[in-house]
């Protein structure tokens, strides 16, 4: 008799798929650098889809040299401003925060975000920082950055996004001089990335609140003959008497959607602040015209339009740069029907 063949409906690789505390994504690790001591992510606002038109440069593919298309996503990256630095030391749990220093001038929107000193002693907090980087006490420097979506027409929202970022290097010493230099300043995507860069994309994808078996796991409807309950759009079993417990890998109704997503090893193919050449006619959909820095991504992005989209320098990739491609034409065709 012939054996059946079914693998199980949904992948358990993103288990449990609980729902995201918050819309700003959290990096819980940044590479290991012997660079110069800069930023390592930087953060934009996803506008949408499109795709260019470009000489493919991926060594021993079939169409090396010649002429593809390629699908992008486009982010506008406005500058973000360095708001603190954060020390951190060890204990006997692993790292923890032990110090800060913040700004002097920061912008007004920020408050609507977190409460902040009205007149911080950014000298005093600096030379405390100072001394734990000398004492050895401080094993690493990291930035609080925020961004400015007050600038942008087509994020509908004047929260500023606060959030952590590394700095490159080995030296605590070097990566707290550098700390210094652009406390409280702009940074621009330039300053941060290069064309043809390859980053790691994170990002809370689209909410669709709670759904069913059916469509959160894909299983099959059952057949009126086997459903008593009066429902095709449930499971039809929850597993063995034996031991007396549901197993978390039964497909069930819960949570779909609005979880983190780490995408890794994308490619930077354009950086740009010539919005003409990207804008369709009557703007993206969603979101509307890009007036800004942006940069477009190959492939997919994690989540809808306007959502916050953070970059990181990558963890996981052989290469840092593949080289600046070459794009012939970015295409600007309408995508409001």
């Amino acid at each position: 008799m012939a054996k059946g063949h079914r693998p199980r409906r949904g992948s358990l690789a993103y288990s449990p798929r609980k729902r995201s505390q918050s819309h700003i994504p959290r990096f819980r690790s940044w590479p290991e650098s012997d660079a110069e001591p800069k930023l390592q992510g930087f953060a934009g606002y996803k506008v949408g889809m499109t795709h260019i038109i470009m000489i493919d440069d991926v060594k021993h593919s079939l169409t090396e040299g010649t002429e593809i298309s390629v699908p992008v996503t486009v982010i506008e990256t406005p500058a973000i401003r360095v708001a603190a630095i954060r020390a951190y030391g060890k204990d006997t749990y692993g790292e923890i925060a032990i110090a800060e220093a913040w700004a002097d001038v920061l912008d007004n929107d920020l408050s609507r975000r977190l409460k902040t000193a009205k007149n911080p002693d950014m000298n005093a907090s600096l030379e405390k920082l100072e001394t734990l980087v000398e004492s050895g006490r401080a094993n690493d420097i990291r930035l609080i950055t925020y961004t400015l979506p007050s600038t942008l027409t087509g994020v509908p929202k004047k929260v500023p996004d606060v959030m952590e970022t590394g700095v490159s290097g080995s030296d605590v010493k070097s990566k707290f001089e550098y700390a210094k230099t652009v406390l409280g300043t702009m940074v621009e995507i330039s300053d941060v990335f290069d064309n043809g860069k390859i980053v790691d994309v994170a990002a809370i994808t689209t909410g669709h609140g709670t759904q069913g078996p059916v469509k959160r796991w894909g299983i099959n409807l059952m057949k009126n003959k086997h459903s008593r309950q009066g429902s095709l759009r449930q499971v039809g079993t929850l597993g063995p008497w034996t031991p007396a417990h549901v197993s978390w890998r039964v497909p069930q109704a819960g949570q779909m959607g609005y979880h983190q997503r780490t995408d890794y090893n994308k490619r930077i193919l354009k950086m740009s602040s010539d919005v003409d050449e990207v804008n369709p006619a009557g703007g993206f959909v969603n979101y509307g015209l890009v007036r800004g820095n942006y940069i477009l991504i190959k492939g997919s992005v994690p989540g809808p339009s306007k959502r916050l989209i953070r970059l990181r320098e990558p963890t996981r990739s052989k290469v840092s740069s593949i080289g600046e491609p070459q794009i012939m034409h970015v295409s600007t065709q309408t995508l409001q029907g």
